[in-house]
């Protein structure tokens, strides 16, 4: 016999735990059916959206799974299930993450004047984990922005962006392709067709590999960007001939002893190429503009612009030879965005210290969990014009959870006095329902709710 107030109270739990700001964002986009449809079902008695809604919450309440779920007497869903749920060999998290996020790239697709300003970016990031040591397939990895090794994963990052908006479409965290550099191997006994293995595996392949695999799958779902995007790292003219079958490449250069470039019948490495280039004077920050073939035999234009590096300059190639100099370094710039994307990911929604995990299957789950909120604070900014950076939106959304309850407690109490007027019949229903807006307005407004007003106003 089914327990009709044991579904009641799982409904108001789910209920409750969903943040007030994203609520209609989660409804928006069917994040439950995006789920299903990604395999990932019910664990241990709890609902799939009902755990994935606690975990999402924990960013924006400023506690980690320990605070935020083992202690929290308010949530009736324990870290057994919260473990089980991240832990899941089986649960397709790429899947739900490209569902996800090709959801909220068309509802932006939608809103663009200019399709062209639309660019793919390849990126990578250190995923820091010096403290540990017993998490799974754990390795040394270099840093290229410190300059040094560090224990923990590279997370390679496939990303959208139009200029104003970015979305992480596909990632993937790196071990080493080297055994000698891997502290720890797999230690979970999988099914070699599920998800979790797939994911070890790519996780101990080279980047260069499964770059253009990512790119694939992006370009499957939809993206209709005509220029990919990448740092120097990436610049290999092996890599650029991979990737150019499928779309224009725009990268930096890195000047590489291997790395030639064939102008006028000689096979150059790059800053041999920029020696015996005729150089623009004056203030031009172009200072030289060149058509090469690469090694594959297509040619691809390379802009050598001014520098305050100790060389003086930097090199920008792209394969769209039309593509007038100015324009390359202006969508060049775009790139930035993926740059401030793992900023805040680390920074504010907690990619590394909100839940130390050992499992891989585990790293997977939350690092999706922790695009899934990016993306969905990038629609939540683009569908208001919020031109507030993502510190001042992550802020504003902590100090919305934190308000809320008082304002419910307010309203409340406002709708019992209200209700205590009108029996008394002291007041008309059209001057007691003004004070009451007069008052909530009021207490919105003051606690920096006002976005939330009408919304407040409509349930009361």
């Amino acid at each position: 016999m089914i327990d009709h107030n044991l579904i009641a109270e799982q409904n108001q739990i789910l209920h409750t735990e969903k943040l007030g700001v994203f609520a209609n964002f989660f409804s928006e986009l069917k994040i439950g059916g995006l789920l299903n449809k990604s395999g990932i079902s019910k664990t241990k008695g709890a609902a799939p959206l009902a755990v994935f809604t606690i975990i999402f919450n924990l960013a924006f309440t400023g506690k980690n799974l320990f605070q935020g779920i083992v202690k929290n007497r308010n949530v009736r869903i324990g870290k057994d299930a919260v473990y089980a749920f991240l832990n899941s060999p089986k649960y397709n998290w790429r899947r739900f993450s490209l569902l996800l996020s090709g959801k909220i790239y068309i509802l932006i697709r939608n809103l663009l004047d200019d399709p062209s300003e639309e660019v793919l970016i390849f990126d990578d990031s250190p995923y820091d984990r010096s403290r540990s040591k017993k998490v799974e397939l754990l390795s040394r990895v270099f840093d290229h922005t410190a300059n040094k090794y560090l224990k923990g994963f590279r997370m390679l990052t496939l990303g959208w962006s139009d200029g104003n908006s970015f979305l992480g479409l596909d990632f993937a965290l790196l071990s080493s392709a080297k055994k000698s550099n891997r502290y720890n191997e797999i230690t979970k006994h999988l099914d070699k067709r599920t998800c979790g293995y797939q994911r070890r595996k790519d996780a101990m392949t080279k980047s260069t590999e499964l770059m253009e695999p990512m790119l694939k799958r992006a370009i499957g779902m939809g993206v209709r960007a005509k220029y990919l995007l990448m740092d120097s790292w990436f610049s290999a003219p092996s890599i650029i001939a991979k990737l150019r079958r499928h779309i224009h490449i725009i990268c930096m250069l890195k000047d590489h002893p291997h790395w030639l470039y064939q102008y006028k019948g000689k096979k150059l490495r790059l800053r041999d190429l920029y020696a015996g280039l005729k150089k623009k004077k004056g203030q031009d920050r172009i200072k030289a503009d060149v058509m090469v073939r690469l090694p594959d035999g297509n040619e691809a234009r390379i802009i050598f612009v001014v520098s305050d590096k100790k060389r003086g300059w930097l090199a920008i190639l792209s394969t769209d030879t039309e593509l007038p100099a100015e324009e390359i370094v202006r969508l060049y710039g775009k790139r930035w965005d993926i740059e401030v994307f793992f900023k805040m990911c680390k920074q504010h929604l907690k990619l590394v210290k909100e839940i130390q995990l050992r499992d891989f299957d585990g790293l997977i789950g939350h690092t999706s969990m922790v695009v899934a909120r990016y993306n969905i604070l990038t629609w939540f900014q683009r569908q208001r014009a919020d031109q507030r950076s993502f510190g001042d939106l992550f802020r504003f959304c902590n100090e919305e959870m934190e308000n809320i309850n008082f304002i419910d407690a307010l309203k409340r109490i406002i709708q019992l006095a209200m209700a205590a007027i009108l029996s008394a019949k002291a007041a008309s229903e059209k001057l007691v329902q003004a004070m009451m807006e007069a008052v909530m307005g009021a207490a919105i407004i003051y606690f920096g709710l006002s976005g939330s007003r009408s919304a407040l106003l409509s349930k009361s």
